[in-house]
């Protein structure tokens, strides 16, 4: 069992302390509203940090989940931040959806001190996450992922390195681009299944056994027919996402006409007010 701390508990870093705890770890957790890491520890032991800094005293193994790249570096290299206390041998892991360029960063910074870093975005949601089996892709040193595979699968069901530091990252916007087409492609579908007088639930039920099933279909078509989009992934987490994708693409010279289009499709949902929507919400701005 390790000693560690988990940085940021908002819907996915919850749950997964949870899990690290409910596994044996030893979890000591922060979060910027300290009312919550105080509540999370009434529910699942261990300790509550007041800072970054302090959570990573003394830990074998940091992770964190946050929200962005400003909010990654202000609890890594912030004042507070942990990676003052990191130490010889430790390890921190990010689980954050952040930038390819913030994990080479912080790879750096965390080798400076004989330390390890290990970008690790996640697939699979709050359902994932609450349910301990989240997709987890790796990017960093093989000695550095050998150490933190097994306590990460702790609360996922699958973990692969994907190469070194920024891999993990630039992973999971392949996986944002393709979701991004699919929820499109779906929305159209069920828009289209609806002007033809069609009974959607047995469209999706027939189509879902074929070619045309996904995950997205298979959990987010009922919901979608119905008009629910009050959950899940937020449309504003997914705008940031896409704006690190396209980013990256500018970088590194991809064309990603459908990418784009689907960027601009959600900000027209923020404009119809659905900034925490359901990324599913994509059919909303079909039927306004």
């Amino acid at each position: 069992m390790a000693k560690v701390a988990f940085l940021g508990l908002g819907v996915m870093g919850y749950p997964m302390a949870r899990h690290l705890a409910a596994k044996g770890h030893e979890v000591t957790v922060y979060n910027r509203t300290a009312e919550k890491a105080d509540k999370w520890v009434s529910e699942n032991g261990g300790w509550a940090a007041r800072t970054p800094r302090e959570a990573a005293e003394g830990q074998e193994i940091v992770f964190a989940c946050v929200g962005n790249d400003d909010d990654l570096r202000q609890v890594t290299l912030g004042p507070d931040g942990a990676f003052h206390n990191l130490t010889a041998g430790s390890l921190f892991v990010d689980h954050t959806t952040a930038s390819a360029e913030a994990a080479r960063d912080l790879h750096a910074a965390a080798k400076q001190k004989g330390a390890a870093f290990v970008d690790a975005p996640v697939s699979g949601g709050q359902a994932g996450a609450e349910n301990g089996v989240l997709t987890v892709m790796c990017g960093g040193d093989e000695e550095a992922y050998a150490k933190a595979e097994p306590v990460i699968m702790s609360f996922a069901r699958a973990c692969r390195l994907m190469g070194p530091a920024g891999a993990g990252q630039l992973t999971k916007m392949v996986n944002q681009i393709c979701i991004a087409g699919l929820v499109q492609g779906l929305s159209e579908g069920i828009h289209f299944g609806k002007k033809a007088g069609l009974d959607i639930e047995a469209v999706l039920d027939v189509i879902s056994k074929g070619a045309a099933g996904s995950w997205q279909m298979e959990n987010r078509g009922k919901t979608m027919n119905q008009g629910k989009f009050d959950f899940g992934f937020a449309v504003d987490w997914m705008r940031k996402d896409l704006s690190i994708v396209l980013g990256e693409a500018r970088k590194n010279g991809a064309s990603l006409p459908i990418t784009a289009l689907v960027d601009q499709f959600y900000a027209e949902v923020q404009r119809m007010g659905g900034n925490r929507w359901d990324t599913s919400s994509l059919l909303a701005r079909l039927e306004k």
